[in-house]
């Protein structure tokens, strides 16, 4: 069952990050993305004051079953994580960190912005 959840939370996990990043360019899922972009910048601010800033519930959970797994010394970014398996390279988790805040924050502010443009048009 933990290799299930592992690779599910794999699949979802990247296809939540790609819609967050990407998600604004279409017309059909740019309300949709405005709330779910919300949503993380909300969880990253308001449930990080609670459990760490930038706390993501997927990365909790997916911490969870990896431990569960018997990976030990999961870093506390979701992204950095998966950067240095892929490159091979150990990537600083403070630019990661500076990156992802930046990403996140420019998808939020384009996404409302066009959100905006297309509530004006509206008869």
């Amino acid at each position: 069952m933990y290799q299930f959840l592992d690779v599910f939370f794999l699949v979802f996990h990247f296809s939540l990050i790609a819609f967050n990043l990407t998600g604004w360019v279409w017309l059909k899922t740019r309300k949709l993305h405005f709330y779910v972009i919300s949503a993380t910048i909300f969880s990253w601010v308001g449930l990080g004051a609670i459990y760490g800033w930038g706390y993501c519930p997927c990365t909790d959970w997916h911490w969870q079953v990896k431990r569960a797994l018997g990976e030990t010394d999961l870093p506390a970014s979701y992204i950095k994580y998966y950067l240095d398996i892929i490159t091979g390279f150990y990537w600083n988790a403070a630019l990661v960190d500076f990156i992802v805040a930046a990403s996140g924050a420019g998808a939020l502010l384009i996404s409302a912005w066009l959100n905006y443009q297309d509530w004006k048009k509206q008869p």
